[in-house]
């Protein structure tokens, strides 16, 4: 068996983060045939998906993402590929989610007499 376990650190907060991890469970229950099950808690969520060859867990939490997953032999072999797309999914959900950067605020013009 093969391990893959990813960390990412972001600035969502749970509300936002938990948003992301259901729209990262949506996609990979479409894209990869996976069954996720989420289970929410005060402080953290877990994502827990499955389906032949793969089980793991997403814990998500106000700060951080840590996603652990077992691959079975067959799909261990491609442990490298499944782990580099993983990464880059959730890098690209959790680039998307960023807080907006504040915009100077503009200040209204004042006439001259």
């Amino acid at each position: 068996m093969a391990d893959i376990r990813i960390h990412r650190s972001h600035r969502l907060g749970l509300a936002k983060a938990r948003k992301t991890a259901w729209k990262w469970a949506e996609t990979v229950e479409e894209k990869f045939g996976m069954e996720c099950t989420v289970i929410e808690a005060k402080d953290h969520d877990v994502v827990e998906f499955t389906r032949p060859g793969v089980d793991g867990k997403l814990l998500v939490t106000a700060d951080a993402f840590e996603l652990d997953a077992k691959l079975g032999l067959l799909l261990g072999a491609f442990r490298g590929k499944i782990e580099t797309e993983i990464e880059g999914y959730l890098d690209a959900l959790l680039e998307t989610a960023k807080p907006a950067k504040p915009t100077a605020k503009a200040t209204p013009a004042t006439k001259k007499k």
